[in-house]
């Protein structure tokens, strides 16, 4: 357990800049012990009316932000990476368990709803218990999810354990989020932001290929399995470089607020993901369910803005300010426009360039390369001139790396050509979406930020799957105009593709490729959409005199 908690830590710690004070350090680490007291030592002494210390000029993160931020990823990519690498694996499920696709879908499904139905709670459980608490509590529930379903004896059992493993992953993200915010304080909110996107990147490229490796070479049941030593180094880690947790007394639970927005969040999540699934939100029971969440979340918001609630579970009076609200159109825009294009961006390479899971997962790797370049860069810019300078320019560069790549897509086109312009788009998205939420949280007091952190992660969820349902049923549509076969399982659509006449069936490719065409035009168009409240995000560092004091930790 040791050697592979140095392990990690070595890796995480290789991951700094070669020019940072802490790098020269953690080059020189030779054994557990040394390591350990470089991840351990607390943050440079700061004093707000004179020179920083060594290690943290110019903004800087100090080694004590950087060991936090270590423990944050860990977690965080642990939860995100377990989505995409579980949807590779579903077909083999189905088999496995001798059950149909519709029924193994609630593998995934039950994830989500769990997500949706536990996120609203973390900003009180953040404050009431403290974010350390939170964190490990949170990592421990998705680890003993993780080890449970790696044990599952049909598919029952194995989506009763998902939902456990989501009760504990809805936590993970909105909980490091708050951690890393409040110890680096407002100035260089952009820098951690930066860090915090880490998983966000890797999950989407490291998961089809993880996944893809584990199903057909080891074990379904690793999928699982090898969250629990991950999970059990970020518990030791956590519990080890986390400040002591110092608790709110007294603070009461919104229990209205809970009962209105947990349902209506998974219920309106629910009804966005059948819709898509049947391409059809016409069905009564979709209907019913979407409606119905949406009814109970409008519910919740007038609950939580009445003058005689104190304490909303969501304190949407924050969203009030311009910086905030900014932020949250922004996010919304671009998470429905983005996560649904990437959504259908290995159907491309697998349907129409006839792709296995595994190298779709490789062709793909070029946007994460793309953002893993901008997305430092775009922290330390947002913290020295203000997010909505960056946020303008990622922006431009996703439309243009979306662009780029609908304009290519043939049944022939290259895999550089299409690479390039998905290194753009990943160039985009690093100066996007993490100067967006850092727009929101810089404006923030300290006993803001947990509530914030959990509101702009409902924002996202709920942004995200509307733009995959929008998506999906866009691309459905653009393949029915078409004369092509858009809904059921694999199965079912080859058996529609056989009944198709000859001159019909020798001119699919080219169909498909101008149906993706087509959407993908329709992707770019809502992300230039979002240059709208992009524009009111704020473009200059917030003024705050002890801004570069660590705040105190939860």
């Amino acid at each position: 357990m040791v050697r592979e908690s140095v392990s990690d830590c070595t890796i995480l710690a290789r991951s700094i800049p070669p020019d940072h004070p802490v790098s020269v350090h953690a080059a020189r680490v030779r054994g557990p012990r040394r390591l350990e007291e470089l991840l351990t030592a607390p943050a440079s002494p700061r004093t707000t009316d004179g020179p920083p210390e060594a290690g943290a000029s110019s903004g800087g993160l100090d080694r004590g932000v950087l060991a936090v931020a270590m423990v944050v990823v860990l977690g965080a990519i642990m939860s995100i990476l377990d989505v995409t690498v579980v949807n590779v694996a579903l077909r083999h499920l189905s088999e496995d368990f001798k059950t149909d696709l519709a029924t193994i879908q609630w593998v995934a499904t039950g994830y989500t709803l769990a997500l949706a139905t536990v996120i609203p709670v973390t900003g009180w459980a953040a404050s009431r218990f403290g974010t350390k608490r939170l964190y490990i509590i949170s990592i421990i529930l998705f680890v003993a999810g993780s080890a449970l379903a790696g044990t599952a004896w049909d598919a029952p059992s194995l989506i009763a354990f998902r939902v456990l493993q989501g009760l504990g992953g809805g936590m993970i993200m909105p909980a490091g989020m708050t951690i890393l915010t409040q110890a680096a304080g407002p100035q260089r909110v952009g820098q951690v932001m930066s860090i915090v996107g880490i998983p966000m990147l890797l999950g989407p490229i490291l998961g089809p290929i993880l996944g893809g490796y584990l199903v057909d070479d080891v074990s379904w049941r690793w999928i699982f399995y090898i969250n629990v030593p991950i999970g059990a180094v970020a518990v030791v880690l956590a519990a080890r470089i986390l400040k002591k947790d110092q608790p709110g007394k007294g603070e009461k639970l919104d229990f209205l607020g809970l009962v209105l927005l947990s349902p209506g969040l998974a219920a309106l999540i629910y009804g966005l993901a059948t819709g898509a699934e049947k391409n059809d939100f016409a069905r009564p029971d979709v209907l019913a369910t979407t409606v119905g969440g949406a009814v109970l979340v409008l519910l919740f918001a007038l609950h939580a803005l009445s003058k005689r609630n104190t304490a909303p579970l969501i304190d949407l009076r924050l969203f009030k300010r311009r910086s905030v609200a900014a932020a949250a159109g922004t996010m919304v825009l671009f998470a429905c426009a983005f996560f649904g294009a990437m959504l259908i961006l290995p159907l491309y390479y697998q349907s129409i360039r006839h792709q296995n899971a595994l190298h779709a997962g490789l062709l793909l790797a070029p946007q994460g390369f793309g953002a893993m370049i901008t997305m430092p860069v775009g922290g330390k810019l947002t913290d020295k001139l203000g997010p909505g300078k960056v946020v303008l320019v990622g922006l431009a560069t996703v439309v243009i790396g979306v662009a780029a790549f609908a304009m290519q897509i043939t049944p022939d086109s290259s895999f550089w050509g299409l690479g390039g312009a998905l290194f753009v788009m990943g160039m985009g998205m690093g100066m996007t979406m993490m100067p967006t939420m850092s727009a929101a949280m810089q404006t923030l007091q300290h006993a803001e930020v947990p509530r914030a952190s959990t509101g702009l992660n409902i924002i996202q969820q709920v942004a995200g799957s509307i733009g995959t349902a929008f998506i999906a049923v866009l691309l459905a549509t653009q393949l029915k105009d078409r004369g092509l076969p858009s809904g059921g399982d694999q199965a079912q659509q080859a058996a529609a593709f056989a009944k198709l006449p000859p001159e019909t069936l020798a001119q699919v490719p080219h169909k498909m490729a101008d149906a993706f065409q087509t959407t993908y035009w329709w992707s770019a168009a809502l992300l230039l959409l979002a240059f709208l409240p992009a524009l009111f995000l704020p473009r200059s560092k917030p003024e705050n005199p002890a801004a570069d004091a660590p705040m105190p930790m939860h």
